[in-house]
């Protein structure tokens, strides 16, 4: 789509929401390492007139754990910044006095420390990584067979994201496996959920037709964007692939070649 065609809603601007991993750095041994221009995007940001968030669906580390590692690779970002599904997950267990069986990467157990875990009525999976062994996802199989309503969250959904050294599968895939053995839908914290999305919103007090969301994957960043009335631009970088140009469903609102060249765009359109 022409730069034009995502550019005009740049000066009611209010927010920019970031998608972070594939966005700003793609992870991978030692941490990873950030995007080309990336660094220098964000402090562009900050400096402008615009508010400024980070949305991601993480779950390999606690949010403090995440943002030192980014820290580490030179970006302006605090923990209050950041919008990840697991202290979300979290509130809803507590709200619902559900008790969750846990099948995530064993570093964002912290994020869990608050939550009653005896008798589990309910299974909480994340991107578990080396955790997702047969023998894992059987126990969490049998614990939502054995339950006479079987609730399961999932901490996103998506397909699969970019490291250093290629892509690797997402939690959504073990998620549709889970659903497709108990015969249920999970329910998703996280992006693409809606009440993800506006709980930034509501953060940053704009409306949604004031924000721009910025990611990688075309469904769950954009597509998830767009159905709470957002504009979503796709970034050329991360789990990109040139096919998303040509989705059935999703199409963005922009296509850029990284988040450096999106915020040129966006801050010379709107004189800064």
């Amino acid at each position: 789509m022409a730069e034009d065609k995502w550019t005009g809603c740049v000066k009611s601007l209010k927010g920019v929401i970031l998608d972070m991993c594939g966005v700003l750095y793609d992870s991978g041994e030692g941490g990873g390492v950030p995007i080309d221009g990336s660094v220098e995007a964000v402090k562009r940001l900050k400096a402008s007139d615009l508010q400024l968030r980070f949305c991601t669906n993480e779950t390999q580390a606690t949010r403090e754990k995440f943002v030192a590692k980014l820290r580490r690779m030179g970006f302006d970002i605090s923990v209050n910044e950041v919008f990840s599904p697991a202290p979300a997950a979290v509130a809803i267990l507590k709200e619902r006095g559900l008790r969750p069986h846990l099948l995530v990467h064993d570093d964002v157990i912290p994020e869990f420390e608050g939550v009653d875990k005896t008798n589990p009525n309910c299974v909480v999976i994340g991107d578990a990584a080396e955790n997702f062994s047969y023998q894992n996802l059987n126990d969490a199989f049998r614990l939502l067979i054995g339950l006479e309503k079987p609730v399961l969250f999932s901490l996103g959904r998506g397909r699969y994201y970019k490291e250093t050294d290629g892509l690797k599968l997402d939690v959504g895939v073990f998620m549709k496996a889970l659903e497709y053995a108990c015969d249920i839908e999970a329910e998703v914290v996280g992006k693409p959920a809606p009440m993800f999305f506006q709980s930034v919103l509501t953060d940053i007090g704009i409306q949604p037709h004031e924000a721009l969301m910025i990611g990688d994957d075309l469904v769950n960043d954009v597509g998830g964007a767009q159905q709470c009335g957002m504009k979503g631009l796709q970034v050329r970088t991360g789990k990109y692939r040139p096919s998303d140009e040509r989705h059935p469903t999703v199409s963005a609102d922009g296509y850029v070649k990284n988040l450096a060249a999106a915020v040129d765009a966006i801050l010379k359109h709107r004189g800064q």
